[in-house]
């Protein structure tokens, strides 16, 4: 019955202070489109501070990060990350801490979140920026 499945999770009972659904939020970081093409648009959003929500992993803790993932989003002064991405053989992996950004505690077996009610969600977003992410191709330039 143990819901923690590795010591990479920074569940909220760990963090200094329980924080609750009111209080639990994240910083996107801002990256440079000419630099940082892929990290810009994975954060792209109309928000730079996104709601927190917890899931199996809820954050990341920071000082397991290997030094070549790029941490895209986490709790400003904590250990938690929330948002990495990185390279793994020919492909990427993007990780978001969580589960349901609109719902802070869906459990396995709650009924699913109506999205329609949700537009404008940045939680959403971060993900929708995943799933556009592979359609993005650069444009040959002529030179």
């Amino acid at each position: 019955m143990v819901y923690e499945y590795s010591d990479i999770d920074e569940p909220p009972s760990d963090r200094p202070r329980a924080r609750g659904a009111e209080a639990d939020y994240f910083t996107l970081f801002e990256f440079s489109a000419k630099w940082d093409p892929v990290p810009t648009m994975l954060t792209q959003n109309h928000v730079g501070v996104v709601k927190g929500f917890m899931g199996q992993t809820t954050g990341f803790k920071r000082s397991l990060i290997k030094k070549h993932i790029v941490v895209m989003g986490d709790v400003p002064g904590q250990e938690q990350v929330k948002y990495i991405h990185g390279n793994a053989g020919k492909g990427t992996f993007t990780f978001l801490a969580g589960h349901d950004p609109e719902d802070y505690q869906h459990f396995v077996g709650d009924p699913p979140t109506q999205l329609s009610l949700h537009r404008n969600s940045p939680g959403y977003r971060l993900i929708l920026n995943n799933i556009l992410f592979p359609a993005a191709k650069k444009k040959e330039r002529k030179t």
